[in-house]
């Protein structure tokens, strides 16, 4: 099979081939235990040449599942799973996690130099209230001349309550470094120790909440030589643009472009916030100026639709 391709395993998952090699699997009906608030997530990923660059469901943290768009405190709700931060009191498990529930595609694309995908989704609380729906889509390309492909991601979510609620995080909540939420990345073990860079900077966890444009994240492979890199695009008509990051690398790998960082939102009756994302996944590690030009082919793109 000649460039990309699609298998559709009904009320399940899509899967996304290259060359008849699958580079991606997006579950669209999780089977997760509502403790770790089921949402759709792409996993396995893995680069052109084949390696799994994402980890699903990790001992630490059960609810990490590869990529996925998560949200730790939405009001009084917990859509990212697990125990939720709280100021002055910590992490607690509350009866608060809530789900986002498929509710059907609206196009399914698959041609040799494209896979798009858009579908509506649902926001409900643990207690069966529905608090958001959601426009997804998401769109694949390759580029095997630069040994990469690109993962666009995009989301418009709208509040069909009757109140305003609050979006945040951990450390709006008063812990530091702890802004996570949004498109959040999980990585192999094997990637811990791995190098994130940005167009300025280069490190490990020192990067925490940085502000730029795009961050990449290089990490090695067990059992072999190889070495990957995903670069993740902020898209420059993103509220709060350029974001802050939430970036790990000494505990365990993980990326995530995080909107509500240290920042709270709040989001009105019938108000709709949207973000869209380019993820890059690469062979190799193509250095602080492949970084760079990995990110332009994800702003590319981004400006393409």
């Amino acid at each position: 099979m000649n460039g990309l391709g699609l298998l559709h395993e009904e009320n399940r998952s899509l899967r996304l081939t290259h060359e008849g090699q699958e580079i991606a699997r997006y579950v669209h009906k999780p089977w997760d235990s509502p403790l770790e608030s089921p949402r759709p997530y792409f996993h396995p990923l893995r680069t052109l040449r084949g390696n799994e660059v994402s980890l699903y469901r990790p001992h630490d943290h059960v609810w990490h599942k590869g990529i996925a768009w998560s949200l730790p405190n939405v009001g009084p709700a917990n859509f990212w799973g697990g125990p939720t931060y709280l100021r002055e009191q910590g992490y607690r498990q509350l009866d608060n996690n809530g789900s986002t529930d498929h509710r059907g595609f609206d196009r399914i694309e698959a041609a040799p130099d494209h896979v798009s995908v858009t579908e509506h989704l649902e926001w409900n609380t643990r207690q069966g209230a529905r608090w958001f729906t959601e426009n997804r889509s998401f769109r694949v390309t390759a580029t095997p001349s630069q040994g990469a492909w690109t993962l666009l991601f995009e989301t418009a979510f709208t509040n069909v309550t009757r109140a305003p609620i609050t979006l945040g995080s951990p450390t709006t909540e008063g812990r530091p470094n702890a802004g996570y939420g949004g498109l959040f990345w999980r990585g192999p073990r094997s990637f811990s120790g791995g190098l994130a860079r940005t167009a300025t900077q280069e490190g490990t966890d020192e990067l925490m909440g940085v502000q730029a444009p795009w961050l990449s994240f290089t990490g090695k492979h067990d059992a072999t030589d190889d070495s990957s890199t995903l670069v993740f695009v902020d898209a420059p008509d993103n509220p709060g643009h350029p974001v802050k990051w939430f970036v790990r690398s000494n505990i365990f790998a993980c990326v995530c472009p995080a909107p509500f960082f240290d920042q709270e939102v709040d989001i009105e009756p019938e108000q709709t916030l949207a973000y869209r994302y380019a993820v890059v996944i690469a062979d190799g590690d193509p250095g602080a100026s492949g970084c760079k030009d990995l990110a332009d082919l994800g702003l590319s793109a981004l400006e393409s639709t």
